[in-house]
Parts: C-alpha cells; structure tokens; sequence
C-alpha cells in the first residue's frame, strides 16, 4: 500500500451560505474554480447526521463475518480494502447503496435489529437528495438558465441512479511509529453529476487543483462538502470541472464519511446543454448514454480519465485513424 506525505491544508475553500441572497453566483464560480465547494444553511438537523455516523459506527464495529451479512460489494454491499474489480486497494472498508424514491430495502436491513440502522439511512438519503436537488437548482439559477430544473430533475427523478456510500478508515497500526499515512482511497473523480459528503472531525480528504498540485481539506462538522461529477462536466460543456480527490488514512485516529452521489437515469442521454454553451460554441463531447458511462467507468481503473473516451476529439482522433488504416490498406490492395 503506497504511503503518502499529507499535503499542506488549503484555508480557502468556498463556504457558501445557501440562505443568501447570490449564493447561486458562488456556486456557479465554485464550480468553475475547483469544482469543490462547502454550504452552509443546509437545513438538515446536525442530529440526523449524528445518528446515521453512530449507526454507521456501530455497523463497522461488527465482526467481519457480521458486515458480510450485508452482501459483498458487487457493487452493493460490504467491501474491505479492495475497491472495484481491477485492482484498485485502500485502507478502507464501507457499504455502498442504492438510493431511490422508496426506503432502502437491502435484504441485511429488514432484519428487526437493524430497524434503527434502517431508519437513519431513510430519513438521511431523503434530506441529502433535497440539497442536492436544491444545490442543483441553484446552480441553473446562476447560469442564468430558463429551465431551472435542468440538472435539479436528473437527480430528483424516480428512476435516478443514486446511491449513498459510508466508509469507514480505521487507524493503520503499522503507520504508527512512523506517524505515516497510507492511501485509504486513491485519486479519482466521481462520475455522477454531484456528490454530497459529510465527515467527522478526522482530516484526510485531499482534492487536486488545476495545477495538479494536492491540497488537504480540513474537516468541518457543520457543512457539506459538495464537488461536481463528471456528468456535470459534460453538461456544461466543461465549464464546471469535475473533481479529483483522494483520500489518506493515519496511524492514530480513524475517519467515517457519508456520501450521497446524486446521478441521472440509466437511460438517460447525456451531452453539452446548449443553454450553457455561447454561440458559436462547440461541444466538447460527445452524446451519450448514462449508463454506457456507467458501465465504463466500471471496466476502468479507479484513477483513469474516463471522460477522455467520450471527449469529441478522441473520436475524432479515432476517425482519423480508422481513416489512415482504410487508406493504407487501398495502398496495399494497388500494389
């Protein structure tokens, strides 16, 4: 497992406060900026978020024959150390879930002694799809787009493909004389349209910026950290930029986060709004479906750049090149 230097703290994430008059105009240079952002004035009640991390405390606290019972990840369920089907490790352990319009319903949390667990998952994935709906509409508002539900529906429809993620990065034992960290999930962006996280008091999120330096969040209990998936990318044309993020674990202190990724339907097309684009301006990518992402994000490893195969100018690099192998081959067949 590779062992990380912690990256210096960046003090100057935006932190915007969603009850303001002209928090869609921070938003919208947030998501242009970094792509990252923190809000306050959620409006969801810290004691909500208090008995989901407790819950999720004790589900981690299990024997691993216990956390098992919730099926191996593939891709919901509990999974330890090994994320995805290519490689990719971490110390980290978590339980992936889907999030729909109806209560959770994975087979492990109909049992009567995971009611309580049940019902913190419940009430927690409904308020943060709310801000995140809310965030969304929000950010249209800041584009000054007519349809402000634009990106706000693709996460509000009842055939959205959402989940919710819990991790969980217990102390690393061997780092402890060292006073080391090691990756607990390594770089990567999200490929929904946004994700929504909250942690506890543990730091070890590190996001990139333009300049492909890596800096450290500093947790805060208080707020969200939003960042903007690939799909967001895509649909404002590469305006907003889409997030790369890691995080590291230490010897000493384990950390819990809780993240909802708000993404569209499965069959849902996705390419550069024209709203959001000037006149004149090209797409940068190219159409295609949500689910055909999906799929190829899942073949990839975790830290690849998957938005470079749906970009335009690698299909038509790749027109060009079928076009050079058609010509050789005429040459050949002359000979």
């Amino acid at each position: 497992m590779v062992v990380l230097t912690p990256s210096p703290a960046m003090k100057q994430i935006p932190a915007i406060n969603l009850s303001e008059p002209g928090s869609e105009a921070l938003l919208v240079r947030a998501c242009e900026d970094l792509g990252f952002f923190k809000v306050t004035e959620h409006d969801i009640p810290m004691e909500l978020i208090a008995k989901l991390e407790e819950e999720a405390l004790k589900f981690f606290a299990l024997s691993p024959e216990e956390k098992e019972l919730a099926g191996r990840a593939n891709p919901f369920g509990y999974g330890s150390k090994n994320i995805g089907g290519h490689g990719d490790v971490g110390w980290v352990e978590y339980l992936l879930m889907p999030i729909t319009s109806e209560p959770l319903s994975m087979a492990f949390l109909m049992h009567p002694s995971a009611s309580s667990f049940r019902s913190a998952l419940d009430e927690y994935a409904l308020a943060v799809r709310k801000l995140a709906c809310r965030v969304l509409e929000l950010m249209a508002q800041g584009l000054g787009m007519e349809q402000r539900d634009a990106f706000r529906k693709l996460v509000a429809d009842e055939e959205s493909d959402s989940m919710l993620r819990l991790n969980h990065y217990p102390p690393c034992p061997m780092l402890r004389e060292l006073n080391g960290f090691v990756t607990g999930f390594g770089e990567h962006t999200d490929p929904q349209i946004i994700s929504v996280l909250r942690s506890n008091d543990t730091a070890g999120l590190e996001i990139s910026l333009r300049d492909g330096s890596w800096v450290s969040v500093l947790p805060d209990r208080e707020s969200f950290f939003i960042n903007v998936g690939d799909s967001l990318q895509v649909l404002t044309n590469g305006r907003f930029r889409s997030l790369r993020h890691r995080v590291l674990a230490n010897g000493w202190k384990s950390r819990v986060s809780m993240i909802y990724f708000g993404g569209p339907p499965l069959g849902e097309r996705l390419a550069p709004l024209p709203e959001v684009m000037a006149e004149g301006e090209q797409s940068k990518y190219r159409e295609f479906m949500w689910c055909d992402y999906k799929s190829c994000a899942s073949k990839t490893l975790l830290g690849d750049n998957r938005l470079d195969l749906f970009h335009q100018a690698s299909e038509a690099s790749e027109k060009m090149k079928k076009d050079d192998e058609v010509a050789v081959n005429e040459q050949i067949a002359e000979m």
